[in-house]
């Protein structure tokens, strides 16, 4: 008998290794692309004001962000120092601040590295700045500080005149910043005490000083003057001046006479003076009463005021009666109309003004984190992009920001109260020009912007939430 003898092989393999393999492939290759760390200096970048600097930033491993987002801004994301989109610089929403003032290094962009270079360096221009890069969905951020320092004029030493039975010495310097220090010394090294010092800001932020002492003949009558900047650990070469005996006074017979003289004249004239003072204040108070009950008298025709959806930031959410407003995660899908803000969370009301006095109050929100601003704006007020929160840029207002109470002037104003009004009343008189901010709580002034101070044309309430809700009061 003939044994057949078969053995069976599989000729066909199962799918499902193949694609195991192929997903592995496809993700550790995603992975190789897509993820980065973004690395910038461990230490404060340091420049020059009036000189170019360079803020290095880069990718980690290296890889090309020719097709990325790169994005430098400080602390709005919207706000942007810089922004490289598309293959291209973007340059539409640019803070005005920095307009024509920033380069994106490209020259190794294909090496991952995304410097920006600053021209032209302000004192404004020092604080932190984040480089942020997206490819597709990843994204990472490195966060650098930016020291700015001027170097100014050497110190000028210069004889005010006489005073307290010495001479007054003066020390003047220009152009410095931060603010420097001031140190006297005398011919062995050691420190002097100052008497006074006074010190102010140019156009350009830099700082002015001036610095006095007064030296005495059984003093040290060799003393010098230097300056230190202690934030970059630099000092200028000391001016030093000498002062004779011959300079000292001496006194006489007829001095005591004539100061006896000028002393009984002195006298008499600061006695009228502050009778005209006096009589000065007396009439400012009477006008001051006046106008304080001018406003308590238009309280009985304060104004109903509603929010202008049209003017409301995508991430504002409105209640159904346009009677409060609070912040939202999430920003909605609103058509972008001119009249829409799109950079800072602000809106409207719907009424405007051109005369007459108008009173309206608004509940804030004290406890908590969040930020917000009340008062008035023009109708011309820009909504798009960086906008300036002062009467420069269209705006009167107070603002709670990072637990402080402030008067949106040009500086800020720090307001002098222990916490936040809960219930603010903003008083807009139209035909003075005037906005005055009153605690409904216990009808207490906070703040008021002089007569003169908003334009003649259409005035709106204006609002600014962050994080926090506002209430308008029936």
């Amino acid at each position: 008998m003939e044994v057949l003898s078969f053995c069976h092989r599989s000729t066909a393999s199962s799918p499902l290794p193949g694609f195991i393999v192929f997903f592995l492939i496809c993700y550790v290759h995603k992975m190789e692309s897509a993820r980065f760390t973004v690395i910038g200096p461990d230490q404060p970048v340091t420049a020059i004001v009036g000189e170019a600097t360079v803020l290095p930033c880069h990718l980690s491993p290296r890889m090309s962000a020719e097709n990325m987002e790169v994005r430098w801004f400080r602390s709005e994301f919207t706000s942007f120092v810089h922004l490289y989109q598309h293959g291209k610089d973007q340059y539409e929403q640019q803070m005005p601040e920095y307009h024509e003032r920033t380069e994106l290094l490209k020259a190794s962009i294909m090496d991952g590295n995304v410097a920006l270079r600053i021209v032209n360096v302000r004192p404004s221009d020092e604080g932190q700045y984040r480089c942020f890069v997206q490819d597709d969905v990843f994204y990472e951020e490195a966060v650098l500080d930016l020291k700015v320092e001027a170097s100014g004029s050497a110190p000028q030493i210069s004889v005010e005149g006489y005073q307290d039975g010495g001479i007054r010495m003066v020390c003047q310097l220009a152009g410095w910043y931060p603010e420097p220090e001031v140190l006297w010394r005398d011919r062995s090294g050691q420190l002097l005490s100052s008497s006074t010092k006074t010190k102010s800001k140019d156009g350009r932020g830099l700082f002015e000083v001036k610095s006095s002492i007064i030296i005495t003949e059984n003093s040290n009558q060799s003393l010098s003057c230097c300056i230190r900047n202690a934030y970059f650990n630099l000092e200028k070469e000391p001016s030093t001046f000498y002062i004779s005996d011959f300079f000292f006074p001496r006194m006489s017979p007829w001095p005591v006479v004539c100061s006896v003289t000028l002393v009984i004249l002195l006298v008499f004239i600061s006695l009228t003076l502050f009778l005209f003072k006096l009589r000065g204040k007396h009439l400012d108070t009477i006008s001051k009463l006046q106008v304080d009950l001018e406003w308590r008298r238009s309280l009985s025709n304060a104004v109903t005021v509603t929010l202008d959806p049209d003017t409301a930031h995508p991430n504002l959410i409105l209640s159904e009666d346009w009677k409060s407003v609070r912040w939202g995660e999430k920003r909605q899908r609103l058509p972008d109309t001119p009249e829409r803000f799109d950079s800072w969370g602000c809106v409207l009301g719907c009424e405007g003004f051109t005369s007459g006095r108008h009173c309206w109050e608004v509940e804030v929100e004290v406890g908590g984190g969040g930020c917000w601003a009340v008062g008035v704006a023009r109708e011309s007020v820009g909504r798009k992009g960086g906008i300036g929160l002062s009467p420069e840029g269209g705006i009167w207002a107070v603002e709670r920001w990072e637990g402080k109470f402030q008067a949106l002037t040009s500086p800020v104003t720090s307001l002098p109260l222990s916490r936040a009004p809960s219930r603010i009343r903003v008083c807009l008189d139209c035909d003075r020009g005037q906005v005055t901010f009153i605690d409904a709580g216990d009808e207490a002034p906070i703040f008021t912007f002089p007569p003169g101070s908003v334009p003649g044309e259409r005035i709106r309430p204006w609002f600014w939430v962050l994080g926090s809700q506002l209430r308008l009061c029936p």
